[in-house]
């Protein structure tokens, strides 16, 4: 008998749900052991059922194949066989909230990378190196589902991975105005280029939703728990306003980013906070977690997708072009892996997380 804990994927079978597949390959604590999706797709192996839209660049695992797909909607049937899951439903968002409480109500906790409960005030939104303690929250959540081990926990969105990291890096110096514009991978809409041709030399400069996702996310990642109000407060600065522009590029999001500081850091001192800056993850040492979660490029021409966007497995930060602004204090340009850090591998560590920190175990 394995002692992995057993995993479910809810959408398994759209871009997000493969990236967790292909991640969870050959992951040292889960073992995906059920596959869910829409009911056009249940009854079929997991090979049958993606055909030939297998989006990933390494092979589908062979472990996954043969397993037969379940219905997303028959709640109790899914979520007997595992002892937690990862959802990336394609759903509306009433429907998607709907759904992943269902899931948390059979004592089956529910890591999300969907944006519908990321503003549920006892749901926490974690960047395991930036706020790791918003997981308490999950004891009012609980009491309120009426659950003892149930609950769901969400990932902040991909835009933000760029340069909220960074920010945090530099909280002593006090950041309190913010203006970014991120160059948006197509994988972050569940697109290749030959599902999109139109993207081909293209740029499309509105990304629904994405501006005020990346305006906002960030405080409340920088936010605490009020325990009066039995839930995530969020911060009230920086305040960050954001573009966000759809680029032909298939993995990676890229930010360019200005900054006004309370305080007058020196270039080092900046550098250097990103360099040491280090969270949970790494003392604990979990398995998705990066060594180095944020570099810092001395070249001209650097972060590129071409060279930067894999660094750490795709779970680290990359940070170059950091000068000084005629207009705010300092710029940089931040990049990070959307699918991998800004996806299902952030969902991934957040569920490392929630293993050491005791709020997933076998049932």
């Amino acid at each position: 008998m394995s002692e992995k804990l057993k995993v479910g994927i809810l959408g398994g079978t759209g871009m997000v749900g493969q990236r967790f597949i292909s991640l969870l390959e050959n992951h040292p604590w889960f073992e995906v052991t059920a596959v869910a999706a829409s009911p056009r797709s249940a009854g079929k192996t997991y090979e049958e059922a993606v055909g030939g839209r297998w989006k990933m660049d390494t092979p589908m695992p062979e472990a996954v194949k043969g397993l037969t797909v379940m219905n997303v909607n028959e709640v109790e049937k899914v979520a007997s066989g595992v002892d937690f899951v990862f959802s990336a439903v394609d759903m509306t968002k009433d429907e998607i909230k709907r759904i992943e409480e269902d899931y948390a109500r059979t004592e089956t906790p529910v890591v999300s990378n969907n944006s519908a409960h990321r503003w549920t005030p006892d749901v926490p939104m974690v960047v395991p190196e930036i706020n790791p303690d918003h997981m308490d929250v999950i004891r009012y959540q609980r009491e309120r589902l009426g659950t003892k081990r149930g609950f769901v926990a969400v990932k902040p969105n991909c835009s933000i991975q760029s340069y909220a990291p960074v920010l945090t890096a530099w909280k002593r110096f006090e950041p309190y105005e913010v203006v970014a514009t991120t160059y948006q991978a197509i994988s972050g809409a569940g697109k290749t280029f030959a599902d999109w041709p139109e993207m081909v030399g293209n740029i499309i400069p509105y990304i629904g939703g994405e501006e005020e996702k990346s305006e906002k996310e960030p405080l409340r990642i920088w936010g605490h728990i009020d325990d009066g109000q039995r839930a995530i407060v969020p911060a009230e600065s920086p305040l960050i306003t954001c573009q966000c522009i759809r680029v032909p590029v298939l993995n990676g999001h890229t930010a360019a980013v200005f900054v006004k500081f309370r305080k007058d850091p020196t270039k080092e001192e900046l550098i250097e906070a990103l360099i040491r800056f280090r969270g949970v993850p790494q003392e604990l040492a979990l398995p998705s977690a990066p060594k180095q979660f944020i570099q810092y490029r001395e070249e001209d021409d650097r972060p590129q997708i071409a060279l930067d966007v894999d660094y750490e497995n795709g779970m680290g930060i990359s940070v170059g072009r950091l000068r000084k602004d005629t207009v705010y204090d300092w710029k940089f340009v931040g990049l990070s892996h959307n699918t991998v850090r800004g996806a299902a591998g952030g969902a991934v560590l957040c569920a490392e997380l929630l293993k050491e920190q005791g709020y997933i175990a076998k049932k």
